[in-house]
Order: C-alpha cells, then structure tokens, then sequence
C-alpha cells in the first residue's frame, strides 16, 4: 500500500480533540433552562461570570443567553435590598440533573454565595428551571423549579430565548406569563451578556 494512501495518513491531533470534544458534549445532550440572578457587587459582571462558568462546564454547553432584566426583591420589604439584575440561559448538557446542580452550587460558591437567610441578598443565584422534559418532586432538586412559573423575573427572561417553551405540569411559557404579567421587571437595554465564543 502506497504511503500517499489518503486513508493511512495520520489524522491531525486538532481533528481529533474536535471529535473528542463533539462526542463529549453533544452525545445525546439535554435541553435545560437555567436562571440566574444577582444583587450585590458587580451584578452584571457576575453574571457574565456564571455564563462563562457553566460553558467551561464538561458537557455543557449555552445555546442561548437572555436580555438583562432589573427586578425588585422577590419575598422582601420594599427597599431592603438592592434590586436584582436576572437573565435565563439555555444549555445542552449531558450531565445529569444532579450533577448541573452541582455545577450550579458550585459556581455559586465561587463567586462567594452566602446561604444564611431565606430570600437574602447574594451575590449570585442559579436555579435549574427546567430539564428536558423531567417532573420530579425530590426534594434536593425539585423538576420544573417549584415556583418558576410563577415569577415574572424568570418567565419574561425565559420567553425572550425560548417563547415556544411548555413549562413540564404548567403549560406554555406565553399562557403563563399573560397571567402573570410583566410588571416589576424592566429590561436593560443598557446592558448585555455575552454568549461564550
């Protein structure tokens, strides 16, 4: 067999750490939104930092990113706390429910969340809304997120990225956010996140 035989060449190590990583993050991969949100430090930059966070992620990867919106704080006296700068991403991951909230905890904690008190100031919140089509009420992580679809914060971000989405139990994103409304949620049209390169 001649050496210039196209299928004896060797396949460069760029093609094949580009198979590798195809094969990684994108076998099989699920649909999960996640929201996030920050109101102290510098909110925009946090969230930036989380987006890029979670495309750092091993199988993950963020399809899309929503406008900023400002928010009141959700469960709170009025004026207590900074107001919330929130946008939900979309990502194909390959993890597994429990390990995305892992990696959810775990960039929390990188960017020095503290939980010491219910609905507290933090410097950043990521909440799995919905994965793939899954219902589950464990109490670790509860499938769609129990009060998602309920919050315009979440709902009006989400149907910026997603406006065909079907909350798993609720019904359609679009149904959901006319009952609920847009009120207390201003975009910023001032701001942007980037979606990672």
């Amino acid at each position: 067999m001649s050496s210039s035989d196209p299928t004896v060449q060797p396949v460069p190590a760029s093609v094949v750490e580009q198979v590798d990583a195809a094969d990684v993050t994108l076998h099989n991969p699920k649909r999960a939104v996640i929201s996030i949100g920050s109101n102290l430090g510098n909110r925009l930059e946090t969230l930036q930092g989380a987006i890029d966070a979670l495309e750092d992620t091993p199988g993950l990867r963020v399809k899309a990113v929503s406008h900023v919106y400002e928010t009141e704080p959700w469960g709170v006296e009025a004026g207590s706390q900074p107001s919330y700068f929130n946008a939900v991403v979309l990502v194909k991951t390959t993890l597994p429910p429990d390990s995305l909230l892992e990696r959810g905890h775990a960039i929390e904690e990188a960017f020095e969340r503290v939980r010491d008190e219910r609905w507290g100031p933090r410097t950043l919140d990521v909440d799995i809304v919905t994965y793939q089509d899954v219902v589950s009420d464990d109490p670790r992580l509860t499938l769609p997120h129990p009060r998602a679809h309920e919050r315009a914060f979440v709902l009006v971000p989400w149907y910026d990225v997603d406006p065909e989405a079907v909350v798993p139990g609720h019904g359609a994103l679009a149904d959901l956010l006319t009952t609920v409304g847009k009120e207390g949620v201003s975009v910023r049209t001032d701001l942007e996140l980037r979606l990672p390169e």
